[in-house]
C-alpha cells in the first residue's frame, strides 16, 4: 500500500491550469487555498470550463448530488477521457475522494479512477464530525509540524490498491492517498490555511506533460 507512484514531478503552481468542480458542496475554500497558492483558478460548471485544464479538484459535498449533476452537464465522459489520457490530474476530498474510488454496491456509480474504495459517512453524522493532527508523508515532509485534518461526514478508506501510496493517516487508518494522476482525502485542507497538500496536489504534473518532457 505504499507502493512509489509516479506523477508528482516537474510541474508548479504558477505553470498549473487548475479548477474547482463548482457544481455543489465546498468550492469557495478550494477555489481559496488555489488563489493563496498564486493560480488563478477556473470555476468548473460546462464542458468548455475543462478546456487546457491541468489540475481539477472534486470537492466534498454530497456525492450522488455531485455524480448526478456530473452526468446532467454532459462532464462525466469528458473528465474520464481526459484524466485516462493523461491530460488532467485530479483531487478529491470527501465526497469528491468518494466518486474517484471504484464502486462498493452503494450509491453513486463511482468513476473508478483510482484503486480504492471508499465507505461513505464512516464515522456517522454531521454532529458526529471532528478535527485531528496528521502527520503527512509528503517529500520533505519528515519531522515538520502535523496538518490540522477536519472530518465533516467523512468516509474511510474500505481498501487501498497496491499500487496507491499512503501520503497520511490516522492511526493505522488511510486519510490521504496518491495514485497515478489522482490524489483523495477522507479530510477536508480546504478548510484550514495550509498550503501543503494543495501545493503537492499542484505539483503533479499529468502523464502526457511527463510523457512530453522525456
Amino acid at each position: 500500500m505504499s507502493g512509489a507512484v509516479s506523477g508528482t514531478v516537474a510541474a508548479s503552481p504558477s505553470r498549473s491550469s487548475a479548477g474547482v468542480l463548482c457544481l455543489q458542496g465546498s468550492s469557495e475554500p478550494h477555489l481559496a487555498r488555489l488563489r493563496d497558492l498564486g493560480v488563478a483558478p477556473r470555476e468548473v460548471r460546462q464542458r468548455k470550463d475543462l478546456d487546457g485544464l491541468t489540475h481539477l479538484i472534486l470537492p466534498g459535498g454530497e456525492s450522488t448530488t455531485i455524480r448526478h449533476l456530473l452526468d446532467l452537464f454532459g462532464l462525466t465522459e469528458l473528465l474520464l477521457e481526459r484524466h485516462r489520457a493523461g491530460a488532467l490530474c485530479l483531487f478529491g476530498t470527501c465526497a469528491g475522494a468518494i466518486l474517484l474510488g471504484h464502486d462498493d454496491g452503494t450509491r453513486p456509480k463511482r468513476l473508478a479512477l483510482l484503486d480504492v474504495t471508499l465507505e461513505r459517512n464512516a464515522y456517522g453524522r454531521q454532529v458526529d464530525s471532528f478535527s485531528e493532527p496528521l502527520a503527512l508523508e509528503l517529500p520533505g515532509e519528515v519531522g515538520r509540524a502535523p496538518f490540522h485534518g477536519v472530518f465533516i461526514r467523512a468516509p474511510r478508506f474500505a481498501r487501498v490498491g497496491p499500487g496507491v501510496r499512503v501520503l497520511a493517516r490516522r492511526g493505522d487508518e488511510p486519510v490521504l492517498v496518491e495514485g497515478p494522476g489522482a490524489l483523495a482525502g477522507t479530510f477536508h485542507p480546504e478548510l484550514t490555511g495550509d498550503l501543503r497538500i494543495h501545493r503537492h496536489f499542484l505539483a503533479m504534473a499529468p502523464a502526457a506533460a511527463r510523457a512530453a518532457a522525456v
